[in-house]
């Protein structure tokens, strides 16, 4: 009479099968908190430098003057406008295509796109968020008209085959 010392063929197989199933089950749902824990950094970094960039605004839309739409003389509102951009963190740049982000920019003289550093975020107080080429830059579109801000990530947030690059678009994204 044959004696069994361990277990069958078919018992190992079995074993490994159901082991690679929980695998692949447990790395699906690693990858799905992953991305959304890169969502809600980006939304949150997104959120704090908008409540900076629109503390910043409040205060430039100061030097405008309430009737900055009825001055006349040209010099008087360019450098009213000068001292306005002075006020506004980060790099004011002309064209906001030079960064493959889709908006659209309308014809409006206090509306002006800052792209910000790392440097320009310390000083705002996000210390552990980083703006540069290789992280990807955070651009703010200030509308002191409206007294409103935008805010952009050049790398965005990719899902599936779309690439969300405005805090509009991410805010209420879900994953």
């Amino acid at each position: 009479m044959k004696q069994n010392k361990g277990i069958t063929m078919v018992a190992l197989v079995l074993t490994v099968i159901i082991l690679l199933i929980l695998a692949g089950i447990s790395i699906g749902t690693g990858n799905k908190t992953i991305k959304q824990s890169e969502l809600e950094n980006i939304k949150t970094n997104m959120l704090l430098i908008k409540v900076k960039a629109k503390e910043i605004a409040e205060n430039a839309t100061h030097n405008l003057g309430t009737l900055f739409s009825s001055i006349t003389d040209e010099n008087e509102k360019a450098q009213r406008l000068q001292q306005t951009k002075n006020q506004l963190i980060g790099e004011i740049i002309d064209n906001i295509n030079e960064f493959n982000i889709l908006t659209e920019q309308e014809n409006n003289e206090l509306e002006f796109f800052g792209k910000l550093s790392t440097e320009n975020l310390d000083d705002m107080g996000l210390t552990n968020v980083k703006s540069d080429k290789r992280n990807g830059w955070y651009i703010v579109k200030y509308d002191l008209k409206n007294i409103q801000v935008e805010i952009y990530h050049t790398k965005g947030f990719k899902v599936e085959d779309k690439t969300y690059y405005s805090l509009t678009e991410i805010q209420d994204l879900d994953i």
